[in-house]
């Protein structure tokens, strides 16, 4: 019965190993439900951390619940959850994390990958032609997860990703050497400073846009994450308006900015963007229904003639999308 099954598992858990040969997975699957003072999906979490555990998926979980687990395996288990219980994220636990269908290795260094950052790679797909091959970059790129989504998606694409911390360049690196995608390549930069090639059709970020003093700061996964990826002077908009400022000078003409931002910033990321002269600027919303990308269009031309310049797939393609777009938003 499931009440025994947990009292087996409080026992081992509570009382520490007292030389029990094995547990089933469903026994150890009982454990899951103190997760609850922790998570919204504790059983998902159990799932997750026993899995890895043995080195299986969570179908193998669920088609041999009566399957035993050695002891080496429960005592594993037993430290991560202990661990769980403290609040650190499955992620760091597990050492991976799920992104547009990419099992991304992540570490402490760098940001979990999150849902509402797919929004990004959504939009970017959305907007740009299928077939044309364009070169991007992607500013801060952690993990690397919007560059190589975008490289999956889009093998004809020339893709690079900085970041500011060697220990996350090549965690990005080592994602790309296990994914076998050849069309990204990942470097140390700090921002744009050590960015060469100045013709880039797309940037994309997901930058710092914490206010340093927001409470949020104190919640769930976010309190182990790096603190230099989440937060930003100038209630969060210190970071976002130097990338808004330089990315001009490493646009081609017609090339389009995506930033991610938070759900209140919509309003001074475009006005950040329409001071330093984008055009079509255009906010869309993430799953959840907030504001989360803002994209402009940089065309230098436009300014000096008052003429829409029309250069190529990617012109019109910007163009195509800001003339079905309400101004400032649209839904997925």
């Amino acid at each position: 019965p499931a009440d025994d099954a947990a009292v087996k598992v409080r026992t081992l858990i509570f009382d520490g190993y007292r030389g029990v040969l094995c547990m089933s997975i469903a026994d150890l699957l009982c454990h899951q439900l103190r997760l609850h003072a922790v998570s919204d999906s504790p059983r998902l979490d159990g799932e997750l951390l026993l899995a890895y555990c043995l080195g299986k998926n969570r179908t193998y979980l669920r088609a041999h619940p009566e399957k035993d687990v050695s002891p080496a395996v429960i005592r594993q288990f037993e430290r991560l959850v202990k661990r769980r219980l403290q609040g650190e994220p499955i992620a760091y636990l597990t050492g991976y994390r799920e992104f547009w269908s990419l099992n991304l290795q992540v570490s402490p260094a760098t940001l979990i990958p999150r849902p509402a950052t797919e929004c990004l790679v959504e939009s970017i797909l959305h907007d740009m032609p299928h077939n044309t091959r364009l070169q991007v970059l992607d500013l801060g790129t952690g993990s690397g997860a919007i560059a190589l989504a975008l490289a999956d998606e889009r093998p004809q694409w020339l893709i690079e990703g900085c970041d500011c911390a060697q220990d996350v360049v090549q965690l990005a690196n080592s994602n790309q050497q296990r994914l076998g995608l050849h069309n990204v390549h990942f470097y140390l930069s700090d921002w744009f400073d050590q960015v060469t090639h100045r013709t880039f059709d797309i940037i994309v970020s997901n930058p710092p846009y914490i206010d340093p003093t927001s409470p949020y700061l104190q919640q769930g996964d976010v309190r182990f994450e790096p603190l230099r990826a989440l937060i930003a002077d100038d209630a969060g908009m210190a970071v976002i308006n130097v990338i808004s400022q330089q990315a001009p000078d490493y646009l081609a003409p017609d090339g389009c900015l995506y930033l991610e931002h938070g759900y209140d910033q919509a309003p001074q990321v475009h006005r950040a963007l329409h001071n330093r002269g984008f055009v079509a600027i255009t906010t869309r919303q993430d799953l959840a229904g907030s504001d989360r990308v803002t994209c402009g269009r940089w065309s230098p031309s436009l300014h000096f003639s008052g003429a829409l310049p029309l250069r190529g797939a990617v012109a019109k393609s910007a163009i195509a999308v800001a003339q079905t777009l309400t101004p400032h938003h649209c839904n997925q």
